[in-house]
């Protein structure tokens, strides 16, 4: 038996003696399947092929986790670390004893939690080294291709330790969430966002999408809906789902302000000509 990863999303499906015929969160519209077809990997082969988890310091403690060499879609989690114990914020495909070593270092793992289903990864292989409870709305149940006893699901806000908040804000998936540490940035607040809002090019602003790599708007009133899920929370610096994702300060006001420009852009009011 062997828990397979899509090779496409990074997701690790549940023990079977076959891969599955397809990554329902890849031939969903929202995500892609390659040109070549479905294809599979697995932790072992992983390894094999020389994977690794790099670590860097993001700020006074939080850190980030990714695959090195690169894998899926790239992104990297984030482990944000309190007197009451630490939460990782998404995750990916690929886990290891190097990695477990450095994060059990640090003080484990308490809960997990996930921006939503692109990064879901090998949650659940992280969770089982920690005995962390894994986090999720109950809005994305479905997305979950690999079910456990570690995972928790709730409906729109949860505090998994104290001083950290989830908030389901919906938009790209029902379920897209986001992480509230105020203490971050010091004392300023920290949001973390992976892709409920990603960090544009121009950095000092966001986005919110329905299917980033098809390029699928979001109507206005859901755009505003997204946004207002934050707007009475306080904080700096934004984090998304990428090493370089970040809004270094002022991050507040530079949702707000994307949210406006979204909101009109998507609401046929733009004139082209200004």
């Amino acid at each position: 038996m062997s828990t397979w990863i899509c090779t496409i999303c990074g997701h690790q499906h549940a023990d079977t003696a076959t891969p599955p015929a397809a990554c329902s969160i890849c031939t969903d519209p929202r995500q892609w399947v390659r040109w070549e077809g479905q294809t599979w990997t697995t932790l072992a082969e992983m390894a094999a092929q020389g994977h690794a988890i790099e670590i860097r310091d993001a700020e006074p403690d939080l850190i980030g986790l990714a695959i090195t060499p690169a894998r899926f879609i790239g992104q990297r989690a984030l482990v944000v670390k309190t007197p009451a114990g630490n939460v990782m914020w998404d995750n990916f495909g690929f886990i290891d004893d190097a990695a477990i070593e450095a994060v059990a270092a640090i003080g484990g793992l308490t809960a997990i939690a996930v921006s939503h289903p692109h990064f879901y990864g090998a949650m659940v292989e992280w969770a089982h080294a920690f005995g962390a409870t894994i986090h999720l709305p109950s809005a994305d149940r479905e997305w979950v291709m690999r079910p456990d006893p570690s995972i928790e699901f709730y409906e729109d806000s949860v505090e998994p330790v104290p001083g950290v908040r989830l908030i389901r804000c919906g938009g790209h998936f029902p379920g897209s969430a986001v992480l509230h540490w105020p203490a971050g940035a010091a004392g300023k607040g920290v949001l973390l966002t992976g892709d409920t809002y990603t960090v544009v090019r121009d950095r000092g602003w966001i986005s919110v999408m329905w299917s980033y790599p098809n390029l699928i708007p979001l109507d206005t009133a859901t755009v505003r809906r997204v946004g207002a899920a934050v707007a009475g929370l306080q904080f700096d610096r934004l984090y998304g789902g990428w090493w370089d994702s970040i809004i270094g300060h002022d991050a507040k006001n530079a949702v707000a302000r994307s949210i406006d420009r979204l909101a009109v852009m998507t609401s046929g009011s733009h004139d082209l000509e200004t």
